[in-house]
């Protein structure tokens, strides 16, 4: 299995209220890498629902038309769940580089959910 991914389509970023400012931090690494990137949102700390933003990158990664995604929320088992609901997706919460590349290299994740209030 590859751990690999094809980096000529986006990544697929999303999160809510709890993961917004990280998710920011994110897309500035992603610019810096020259990496593009779909932001599904959210755009504000104003609270809001995790399945709308998790739903449409799932969507992404399901269809091909992201490469991979990465989901942020506070504890990461609300995008985790609703991601993991997809055909095809396999999203894993990774709070450390270990347990990302496991993710991949074992269970071939390609959607990384984040718990905001662990990695901040």
């Amino acid at each position: 299995m590859s751990s690999s991914f094809d980096l000529s389509k986006p990544v697929a970023i999303g999160s809510d209220h709890a993961g917004y400012d990280f998710k920011e931090e994110l897309i500035s690494f992603l610019e810096a890498k020259d990496l593009t990137y779909h932001d599904f949102g959210t755009h504000s700390k104003d609270s809001v629902d995790y399945p709308d933003f998790a739903h449409p990158v799932a969507n992404a990664v399901e269809k091909g038309e992201a490469s991979f995604g990465i989901l942020l929320c506070g504890s990461a088992n609300g995008v985790a769940i609703t991601a993991n609901k997809h055909k095809g997706i396999r999203a894993a919460i990774c709070w450390g580089e270990e347990l990302a590349k496991l993710s991949r290299e074992h269970n071939n994740a390609n959607i990384l959910c984040i718990p905001s209030t662990i990695c901040t």
